[in-house]
């Protein structure tokens, strides 16, 4: 997976490409953990997004509630397959996406 990170006045662009599974959810929990202090919104650009699994959404849950605390998050560009597992397992009822 790639992650793409810009940061400016208080708002964290993180682009994800590719595959945020077992192997790369690790690598993005890493990332957000060290980025997030000081970020008041968060926006995930899910449009290069193929395929997110249960460890996935764990992380994406987490950082979902320490914004709830600081700020607000913002999924973005949510591909139909996506949205179908954020519909399925909930998220969709817990994330602001657009």
């Amino acid at each position: 997976m790639e992650i793409n990170k810009t940061f400016n006045e208080g708002t964290l662009f993180i682009g994800l490409k590719g595959r945020l599974d077992t192997i790369t959810a690790p690598s993005l929990e890493n990332e957000l953990n060290d980025s997030l202090p000081g970020v008041t919104e968060l926006i995930l650009d899910c449009a290069a997004l193929e395929y997110v699994s249960s460890a996935g959404l764990r992380v994406i849950l987490a950082v979902q509630k320490v914004m709830n605390r600081q700020g607000k998050m913002i999924v973005k560009n949510v591909n139909d397959t996506i949205m179908e597992v954020f519909e399925i397992t909930g998220f969709s009822d817990l994330l602001t996406i657009e």
